[in-house]
């Protein structure tokens, strides 16, 4: 066993388990990954990966950047009403790419008991659109939320894989997460 879940001589049948959440007493928003890539889950820290924009963005945001030690970033994004998790607790997946993830091998996490705990979570934004995708297909059908709906946004990917948009331009998108924190809107423009 590795920090990488139970290992195989194939690399195509390694089971990759995620994190705990990272919530606070009374989060108002809830930002959703897919599955740790590889260097979050070697270092056992979300977002880990160094050209991953996550902290930056959250430098910007949540002065919550790089150049504070994770538990402090944590504790800053905690303190702003901000939670962190994943929609996957455990899939194969060779890599760290999202395409890579062999999606009958996946399990969500517990999200009814999260919002059951958690009942203060108003937003749920993703990062990216496989994260989006994996919820609405395997959680959403699943989930009773006892008559309560976390508005769901999609945000453009913080990994260096989709660098199709320059930073700037998702650092504008997500400034959303921030004004949902002091506002509680969730505008659809949002999603990209």
């Amino acid at each position: 066993m590795s920090s990488r879940g139970v290992m195989s001589d194939n690399p195509r049948e390694t089971r990759v388990s995620g994190f705990a959440p990272v919530v606070g007493d009374r989060p108002r928003v809830l930002v959703l990954g897919s599955m740790p890539g590889v260097a979050s889950l070697d270092a056992h820290e979300y977002y880990a990966m160094s050209r991953n924009a996550f902290w930056p963005i959250m430098g910007h945001l949540f002065d919550a950047g790089f150049e504070l030690a994770y538990a402090q970033r944590l504790a800053r994004l905690r303190a702003a009403g901000v939670a962190l998790w994943d929609v996957l607790a455990s899939c194969v997946r060779p890599g760290s790419l999202d395409v890579a993830i062999d999606v009958r091998s996946a399990a969500v996490n517990d999200f009814g008991r999260l919002f059951a705990d958690r009942p203060t979570i108003e937003r749920v934004f993703f990062n990216g659109k496989a994260a989006a995708e994996i919820y609405r297909r395997r959680v959403l059908p699943a989930l009773d939320t006892g008559g309560r709906d976390a508005a769901l946004c999609v945000l453009p990917s913080t990994s260096p894989a989709h660098a199709a948009l320059p930073f700037d331009e998702k650092l504008r998108r997500w400034a959303v997460v921030r004004d949902a924190v002091g506002s509680g809107r969730c505008d659809d423009h949002a999603a990209g």
